[in-house]
């Protein structure tokens, strides 16, 4: 089943009456999703329009939010402030599955790391600015 975001999800939270997002809470989480979808959508609409987003998921429920590509990138994007091997089940997944470029963790977390299979951890600010300065695709 397809993934859907809505262009706003804060339109969604105003017409629930909920206006107050609490960092740590699933709706936190929702939120800083999609504003890495925002930030991927307007990338790849300005500077790489040959390239589609998608997203990857399994039959056994690993998934990867975001595929740049023909698996060219899979993102994870994790509202955490210590990425830890139970955020990187889906990234080593399709990495064992499929031959991609780069599997990168875009959280909270204050530095960027490289673990020992080779995925980035980035902190969001830091995935965002090499994203458009056209280091990250």
């Amino acid at each position: 089943m397809p993934k859907f975001y809505l262009f706003d999800p804060g339109i969604v939270r105003f017409l629930l009456k909920q206006t107050h997002v609490e960092k740590g809470s699933p709706a936190f989480g929702k939120a800083f999703e999609h504003v890495i979808f925002c930030e991927l959508s307007a990338y790849l609409a300005y500077r790489r329009p040959e390239k589609e987003l998608t997203y990857w998921r399994t039959s056994s429920g690993f998934e990867v939010d975001f595929i740049l590509g023909d698996m060219d990138i899979a993102i994870e994007v994790k509202a955490t402030d210590l990425a830890n091997d139970n955020h990187l089940k889906g990234l080593r997944a399709v990495g064992q599955e499929h031959s991609c470029g780069n599997r990168i963790l875009v959280s909270c977390d204050q530095n960027p790391r490289k673990t020992s299979d080779n995925i980035d951890i980035m902190p969001w600010q830091h995935f965002c600015n090499k994203l458009w300065n056209g280091e990250v695709i």
